[in-house]
């Protein structure tokens, strides 16, 4: 699996996330809770909304979707980016996933065959 290192950068504070899913097959970026909470990256009760998250095998866990402002994952400025915060850590074991969202928005490519990552 693809597992890479990100500096996340939430309204000036910065933490460097380890163990973080490039997932070709997750349409969303969704971090883990306990691991983003201490950059004030919290859930917005009052303007996100409760999603379910689906995994392998038909698996639901529950998930908050909000959009986020200055937001910023390693060099990529993503102001008004629609992520879910959510338990990844303890159910997956990554302590975030960076879904195809993500690789749209930044132009990444995958190259499989090489066994790398690139932006256009």
């Amino acid at each position: 699996m693809p597992i890479v290192s990100v500096l996340l950068t939430f309204k000036g504070r910065k933490i460097r996330l380890d163990d973080v899913l490039l997932d070709t097959g997750c349409s969303t970026t969704i971090f883990d809770t306990d691991e983003v909470e201490e950059v004030g990256l919290i859930i917005d009760r009052k303007n996100g909304k409760p999603r379910r998250m689906y995994g392998v095998g038909g698996e639901s866990e529950l998930c908050y979707e909000q959009i986020v402002k200055e937001l910023q994952i390693d060099h990529f400025a993503l102001d008004s980016f629609l992520i879910q915060l959510g338990i990844t850590k303890e159910t997956y074991g990554f302590n975030g996933i960076l879904g195809v969202d993500f690789m749209i928005k930044t132009g990444l490519i995958v190259d499989f065959n090489e066994k790398k990552a690139y932006w256009k």
